[in-house]
């Protein structure tokens, strides 16, 4: 027998859980959103230039190889094997970020006051992304262009936002 408390417990247990899943599947998508703007931009700079997969090869040999082949990266071949880690490991860090996002903005429907910092937090950390590639990723940024970053980082946002304003019809941002 199931007592009313236990009834209504489970219900709210079984509410949260879809609302976690549905945050999640927000944020998954969001990301791969964001991650595939992202690298659908560099792919065009890329080809542009003439070399297909280079932004991705030069990002993921900084992240995996630490370095090695950066002193010029001009010259670095372009790699498969560091496309497919750096576009794994992009698209993991993306769903974070969108997750985040998902999960911010369901605060910010619960309490529109809060809108307008996660919107002054969102400028901070764009602007914070591109003083941190400045500082620590001088050879990277060296091989990329840096308003191709910021286009890039520009775009993903456009589109996750897009995508998060649409599934979160009841927002609204009061200062």
């Amino acid at each position: 027998m199931t007592t009313q408390s236990g009834a209504i417990n489970r219900a709210h247990l079984e509410s949260y859980s879809s609302n976690i899943s549905k945050l999640a599947q927000e944020g998954i998508i969001a990301g791969i959103l964001g991650a595939a703007a992202v690298a659908f931009w560099f792919l065009i700079v890329d080809m542009i230039n003439g070399r297909p997969l280079y932004t991705p090869t030069v990002l993921g040999t900084a992240l995996f190889r630490a370095g090695e082949g950066l002193a010029s990266p001009q010259s670095l071949p372009v790699s498969l094997e560091m496309v497919l880690m750096y576009t794994w490991v992009h698209g993991l860090a993306f769903c974070v970020i969108g997750g985040a996002a998902s999960w911010l903005l369901r605060l910010a429907e619960e309490n529109p006051h809060i809108g307008f910092g996660i919107l002054l937090l969102f400028v901070v950390l764009e602007f914070g992304f591109l003083i941190a590639v400045s500082v620590f990723a001088q050879p990277v940024l060296g091989a990329l262009a840096w308003p191709a970053v910021l286009v890039g980082n520009l775009l993903a946002a456009v589109g996750m936002g897009t995508y998060l304003w649409r599934r979160h019809p009841n927002l609204t941002i009061r200062p």
